[in-house]
């Protein structure tokens, strides 16, 4: 019964259903995870997961949803993609397929890629 319980309460704090969207780049096959219920304007649990073509290697990373501002200056209003920090690396995912990784001002990837 107290296995039941604990069970229970694990997936009550679940995050909401994953929505999984996976864009492909020359060099790079990115699996965004967001985390939050359908209908939500602004998301602050999504996960990067990139993985290199070439080595194989992944890195995931927490972060959230951008959007433009609204009149108000306040309101998100438009989406326009997801950002990511690892440290001094910034992992942005634009809504068109674009992925730019950045370390600081050092541009270190720069891609357009497809949404699957």
């Amino acid at each position: 019964m107290k296995l039941l319980i604990l069970v229970s309460a694990l997936l009550l704090s679940l995050p909401a259903q994953a929505e999984v969207l996976v864009l492909k780049t020359q060099s790079f096959i990115v699996k965004i995870d967001v985390r939050c219920a359908e209908g939500n304007v602004t998301c602050e649990y999504v996960l990067y997961t990139g993985t290199s073509r070439r080595t194989g290697k992944s890195i995931s990373v927490k972060g959230h949803t951008m959007h433009s501002k609204c009149a108000d200056g306040v309101t998100p209003c438009r989406f326009q993609g997801y950002t990511f920090d690892n440290g001094k690396i910034n992992y942005t995912v634009y809504e068109d397929g674009g992925l730019v990784v950045m370390n600081g001002d050092k541009t270190l990837a720069n891609e357009k890629g497809v949404w699957k």
